[in-house]
């Protein structure tokens, strides 16, 4: 499945919200480094319940908006 993800990076509280048609993610990392793609990975792996190896980041490696692909298990 694929999403688009909103990401805002440096926040006070990592937290997800959906809506728009869109996911919402506020990071604790920096844009630097691809430190706030690893952790975004990290979050949505979690949210949907799924290993780190199976979310791909398609595209906006380096833009706020991304489209992550996510294999599901199962």
């Amino acid at each position: 499945m694929r999403i688009t993800v909103r990401v805002k990076p440096n926040s006070v509280k990592q937290n997800i919200k959906v809506g728009n048609n869109e996911y919402r993610v506020s990071l604790n990392s920096p844009p630097l480094e691809g430190k706030a793609n690893e952790e975004l990975i990290e979050i949505l792996a979690d949210y949907f319940n799924t290993s780190k190896s199976k979310v791909k980041i398609i595209s906006g490696h380096k833009s706020k908006i991304k489209v992550v692909e996510i294999k599901m298990e199962g």
